[in-house]
């Protein structure tokens, strides 16, 4: 029997841990924990997100799974840039699946009437070609 412990791949709060905020006027943008203040304010820094330094509550930001590796505790905002730039976390969070789902879910947001009555049109169109090829492959079995 091993003694030795797996560890999951569960997101720790630590210096370098990218964040999304979810509350307040920044919502929905990404910033960096510079410093953990105590169990539950972290001290966070997006100087090319445009978010300010503050210390902000945990249950404010949602830990996302991206991390900034060697960010030295309670860096300045320059030295953060720095990091987040030669990690290139822009181009990191663009490609995930999660930033992609708030860009279509911000993209369906903005549709006009017109735009939403296109879609319902497009769907009616693939929905009837859909049918007429299972229609020709069930013929084609019988």
């Amino acid at each position: 029997m091993s003694s030795e412990v797996k560890t999951i791949n569960w997101r720790l709060v630590q210096v370098g841990r990218v964040v999304l905020l979810k509350d307040g006027p920044q919502a929905g943008k990404l910033a960096a924990v510079v410093e953990i203040v105590d169990h539950k304010r972290v001290l966070i820094d997006g100087p090319k997100t445009g978010v300010p330094r503050q210390a902000i509550s945990l249950s404010h930001v949602t830990l996302t799974p991206i991390v900034v590796p060697d960010i030295p505790r309670a860096a300045r905002s320059g030295v953060v840039g720095k990091y987040w730039e030669n990690d290139d976390v822009d181009s990191k969070w663009a490609a995930s699946a999660w930033a992609k789902k708030i860009a279509s879910r911000e993209k369906r947001r903005e549709l006009t009437d017109f735009d939403r009555f296109k879609v319902l049109v497009l769907k009616k169109q693939r929905r009837y070609e859909v049918r007429r090829a299972h229609a020709t492959i069930r013929k084609a079995a019988a």
